[in-house]
């Protein structure tokens, strides 16, 4: 049974978390969606073939973990945004973050996994990600996880 991690960290800046930009030669990814059908689909395969470019999905099970996160926040941002969305990714210091960027302020809450069928996202994203956290843009808001990418227990965890 997955436990809630209570990891959900407020966002200290809202780009990169403690670090600065992420040095040169990072892997950085950012592609914008419309809200149409197997979007889903597209964004959970970007995910994969940018891990698997940047020599990442072979490490452990993280790829498998961000795809899953990833469609699940991108599945919040089409049912709860009812807009496009923006997906982005970063690489670097042994951790991978994902963003999702989307028009609804309103900020994702985790609610119990229960046997409804609706409301676990959040659940799991707490339940396996090492960090999340959200933040408001403008008229919107971004919803990010992060994952470490180097297999190893602890790596790419943050000292506070």
């Amino acid at each position: 049974m997955l436990q809630l991690s209570g990891r959900h960290l407020p966002d200290p800046d809202a780009h990169h978390g403690p670090f600065p930009q992420p040095p040169l030669g990072a892997g950085h990814l950012s592609v914008e969606y419309a809200p149409r059908p197997f979007v889903v689909r597209e964004a959970r395969a970007e995910v994969r073939r940018q891990l698997d470019d940047w020599g990442i999905a072979e490490r452990g099970d993280v790829a498998d973990v961000a795809e899953l996160l990833v469609g699940e926040l991108v599945t919040n941002a089409l049912v709860h945004a009812e807009g496009g969305f923006r997906l982005t990714l970063f690489a670097a210091h042994g951790v991978l973050r994902c963003e999702v960027a989307d028009g609804e302020r309103r900020v994702p809450r985790v609610l119990e996994a229960d046997t409804g069928e609706n409301g676990r996202g959040m659940f799991l994203v707490d339940a396996l990600a090492q960090r999340w956290g959200c933040h408001r843009d403008g008229s919107g808001k971004t919803v990010w996880f992060e994952l470490g990418t180097c297999g190893a227990d602890g790596c790419g965890r943050r000292q506070p």
